[in-house]
């Protein structure tokens, strides 16, 4: 049997993988002309088949590759559907950056500082006094809670991801939410570097802060806390050597 080279393989797996891509672009395509929305159905995969003249498994591999990028929803015995909006693939690709070393963990806080003085400011505008109080509970719980560091952090991420919601840009909340990933990473050690319980006391009462200033409408109040807070951060972060 003649040994096939990688090229060989690659030459025979193009047509198919092409057929799959532009299966993937009528299907985004037919999303965008019948203006579907999360929930709504797509066509089947047999009625797809016959229309692209392509075998059910192309249909198949492109629904796949849809729903990894998390933009459409499989599941067993029903029709694929349209996704509601989801930060899993970049949340993905970011941790896929981090862990070989083409994003540095210094570079997502500067862009998250950025980012969170811009939803702090937008949440104190826009945040309805249900979102106000969710924030606040967060804050609260963190205090409430100061001795168990899995909960801090659980609550911590929730404030965050509130007031991004709050800022009513899904963008924000989108791309903050695929930080969260890292974010798991290095917060226990943010917090175990935090030895001096002035320390923990401190980050939490900034927590606080920030809620307080948005509930009160004062963005100027809620950047500066939030602006505080990165900075605290990034010095702890720093002294455990992970910047």
């Amino acid at each position: 049997m003649t040994d096939r080279t990688a090229q060989d393989m690659e030459a025979e797996a193009a047509p198919g993988q092409t057929l799959v891509s532009d299966t993937i672009g009528v299907i985004t395509r037919h999303i965008r002309a019948h203006e579907l929305g999360p929930g709504d159905r797509l066509p089947s995969e047999s009625s797809l088949a016959r229309e692209l003249k392509v075998s059910r498994s192309v249909v198949r591999e492109a629904f796949r590759s849809l729903a990894a990028m998390r933009l459409i929803t499989l599941s067993a015995g029903r029709r694929a559907t349209v996704a509601q909006l989801d930060h899993g693939a970049m949340s993905l690709v970011i941790e896929h950056g981090v862990l070989t070393e083409q994003i540095s963990v210094q570079q997502i806080y500067d862009v998250r500082k950025t980012i969170e003085a811009r939803t702090a400011t937008l949440a104190s505008l826009r945040r309805t006094d249900e979102e106000a109080e969710a924030i606040r509970f967060h804050a609260l719980q963190m205090q409430a809670h100061v001795d168990d560091a899995q909960s801090v952090m659980e609550h911590d991420l929730a404030i965050h991801l509130r007031i991004a919601q709050a800022s009513r840009n899904p963008v924000f909340a989108m791309i903050l939410g695929a930080f969260q990933g890292v974010t798991r990473q290095t917060w226990p050690i943010g917090w175990r570097s935090r030895v001096q319980a002035a320390q923990r006391d401190r980050i939490v009462r900034i927590h606080i802060g920030i809620a307080d200033a948005i509930a009160r409408g004062d963005p100027q109040a809620a950047v500066a806390c939030m602006n505080d807070h990165f900075d605290d951060s990034t010095r702890v972060l720093l002294d455990a050597g992970l910047m």
